[in-house]
């Protein structure tokens, strides 16, 4: 019984009755960082005893994160456990980018990075910029950015601009001037926003959502180099995303870039050529992705009828077509790109490709404009379409700046909505926040298990001989009740100290919570 009364005399000295979540107080700060001298030289905690560090960090997560955020590959957790185990201080999020709120097409595109190559460029980008301790690409036809965690902003800042002078090739100035860049609350309330569909140009369209899930699946991979904070920020983002459409009514009657471009078409059609966009209208679609197949939706709704559908292998065009059996789509390869400059009246380009398809040279070489008004509409980034092709005769080019025109349109009606996922997404805000500000805890949780643990143990070993007598199985029984008792009264302190509490509290308030007294 003794040796059971001097261990839990003992833990409850080691306890500091303050924890390091109320800074606010001097006194709080000297006597945790006592605790935290204390503990620095001992040895790990038994396997018996409090889950260790790392199950505590995981355990922080709320229950309603999904298992992809909770637990990262193995490979990825070793690599950012030896990146970040230089001792300094905890890394929180930053954003650098640029959007079409921020910069000109002509600049995104030499920025944009195609979805294949975003986990390349971000662990191009760990390799390159010291400071930065986890990385990920988000580049869609309207925003570039690099969603990052850093310890020292201003550092990380430095490096990752000499980064995109290299990766872009344009001058420090331009990428000044163009650039936008948030750290710490306002990064995350950035990401947020964008996963919602508020920053987008086609406020609440769905398309921004799924490339931002996208981003969270190739940087949570085990090729990906988001850590715990960057995977834990863009899994709560995409869930904020599903919440706004789902809670609100802010993707109801919302248009896509798609359908905004379909939109322009037919705005534009009686200026440009002389006649109503309609089932006579001779379209053409290069390209067989997802925007052209939201192209398709749309442009059968306006009431096209015939459609020709390029692609470089028609397998994928072929299958395309089949999901639209009321439009008489004709599939071809890029042989067929000329003809269809020359015949169509209206060509929308959606592309991977990285340099323009067609160009001012081309159009003028092949008289395209010259029978009859040509209108281009090029919805890719980069761009498919060069800028001089407006200088062709007969010829009208459109990007995807042009669009804002279309939406505009869309925004006023819309104010309502915005505001009340706006509502919604500060709550989902704050809990980040809150369960970011948790992980500071974790080392000083480490070192109350370690000093528990060995103040139990070394007064256990002083009344060692007094126990002699006892048999193995009795010995056991004493090892497993001191344990128990401890683990039971770290217990209290350690939830509370997972706990955010938010607000400054007295020393009294404090003591009541880490022990739970009622």
């Amino acid at each position: 019984m003794r040796c059971v009364v001097l261990v839990a005399s003992a833990a409850l000295l080691a306890m500091p009755s303050p924890c390091g979540a109320f800074a606010g107080s001097a006194a709080l700060k000297t006597r945790l960082a006592t605790v935290s001298r204390a503990a620095a030289h001992l040895s790990d905690t038994v396997a018996a005893a409090e889950p260790t560090a790392a199950a505590v960090a995981a355990a922080q997560a709320p229950s309603e994160a999904t298992p992809a955020a909770a637990t990262a590959p193995a490979k990825r957790q070793t690599t950012k456990k030896k990146k970040a185990s230089g001792g300094g201080p905890a890394g929180q999020p930053l954003v650098i980018g640029l959007s079409h709120n921020t910069a000109t097409v002509e600049v995104r595109e030499k920025l944009s990075i195609q979805e294949p190559e975003w986990n390349v460029a971000s662990a191009r980008l760990l390799e390159s910029c010291p400071f930065v301790q986890e990385a990920a690409v988000l580049s869609t036809c309207n925003r570039f950015e690099l969603h990052l965690v850093a310890a020292d902003r201003n550092a990380a800042i430095r490096d990752v601009l000499t980064f995109l002078h290299g990766h872009s090739g344009l001058d420090k100035q331009t990428l000044w001037d163009n650039l936008f860049m948030l750290g710490g609350e306002d990064a995350v309330w950035h990401l947020l926003r964008v996963s919602g569909g508020l920053d987008s140009l086609v406020v609440g369209e769905g398309q921004i959502l799924s490339q931002v899930k996208a981003c969270f699946t190739h940087a949570t991979s085990g090729e990906g180099s988001a850590g715990k904070v960057l995977g834990r920020l863009l899994n709560v983002a995409v869930a904020a995303g599903k919440r706004v459409r789902s809670e609100t009514s802010i993707s109801k009657g919302a248009v896509s870039i798609s359908s905004a471009a379909a939109e322009l078409a037919d705005m534009r059609a009686e200026e440009v050529l002389g006649s109503p966009f309609d089932a006579e209208t001779d379209v053409c679609i290069v390209g067989a992705g997802t925007m052209s197949r939201l192209l398709l939706t749309h442009l059968a709704s306006k009431g096209v009828e015939r459609v020709r559908l390029l692609n470089r292998g028609l397998d994928r065009a072929t299958e395309l077509a089949a999901q639209f059996p009321d439009v008489a789509v004709k599939c071809e390869t890029m042989e067929a790109l000329e003809d269809a400059l020359k015949t169509s009246d209206v060509v929308f380009t959606s592309t991977g490709a990285t340099h323009c398809i067609v160009t001012h040279d081309q159009l003028q070489a092949i008289g395209a404009g010259a029978d009859s008004p040509l209108m281009l509409l090029d919805i890719s980034v980069p761009r498919n379409v060069e800028t001089q092709a407006n200088d062709v005769a007969g010829v009208t080019a459109y990007n995807v700046d042009d669009l804002k025109a279309v939406v505009a349109r869309n925004q006023a009606s819309r104010r309502r909505s915005v505001l009340e996922a706006e509502a919604l997404l500060e709550g989902e805000l704050a809990s980040f926040m809150s369960w970011q500000r948790t992980l500071d805890y974790v080392p000083v949780i480490a070192k109350l298990q370690k000093t528990a643990e060995e103040i139990r143990a070394a007064e256990l070993d002083k009344v060692s001989k007094k126990l002699s007598n006892l048999s193995p199985r009795e010995l056991e029984m004493v090892e497993r009740c001191t344990k128990s008792i401890v683990n039971k009264l770290l217990h209290s302190p350690m939830t509370y100290l997972r706990k955010d509490q938010g607000e400054q509290l007295s020393t009294r308030e404090i003591v009541e919570g880490l022990f739970d007294l009622k």
